[in-house]
């Protein structure tokens, strides 16, 4: 399986959308702020210094995962999704690589996330990755239970 990670443009807008809302609405997590982003990612990401990665498969988009400007040198990764029949095949690992390298270019110190206990292998990747679990604070989300940090330098 040939997998290319490319950036968002606003052609791919509908593919990004679908694919984080279908995961949000099969763990009942959906709520206003979701909406607001993926409603409008070029506004919400990209012209606030953020950046939107996609995985690309036989020409169709099968991932997504986002890094979001939150203060200088500090990043929230987000919308970090995999179609249903593209999962357990690296496409994860390979989207969080590029943000994590994406975000050492942007001179980040620290990545922040916010999840929920119900998504195990989201967190299991996260925890391989290094991030580390901290109390959750200052979440936009109503549905976000847990809330992780990496330090990059």
């Amino acid at each position: 399986m040939n997998v290319d990670i490319i950036e968002y443009e606003d052609d791919h807008h509908e593919a990004f959308r679908s694919m984080n809302e279908a995961w949000l609405d099969l763990y009942n997590l959906k709520e206003e702020a979701d909406m607001l982003i993926l409603n409008n990612p070029r506004k919400t990401i990209i012209d606030n210094g953020g950046v939107i990665f996609l995985a690309r498969c036989n020409n169709e988009i099968v991932g997504s995962a986002a890094l979001i400007k939150t203060q200088d040198g500090t990043f929230e990764l987000a919308k970090m999704a995999v179609v249903n029949n593209y999962r357990k095949q690296g496409i994860g690992q390979l989207l969080i690589k590029t943000c994590l390298d994406k975000a050492k270019d942007l001179n980040a110190h620290k990545i922040l996330l916010f999840s929920n206990h119900q998504l195990k292998a989201a967190l299991a990747l996260y925890e391989k990755y290094g991030f580390t679990y901290v109390p959750v604070k200052d979440s936009h989300f109503a549905t976000a239970d847990i809330k992780m940090e990496l330090t990059l330098r």
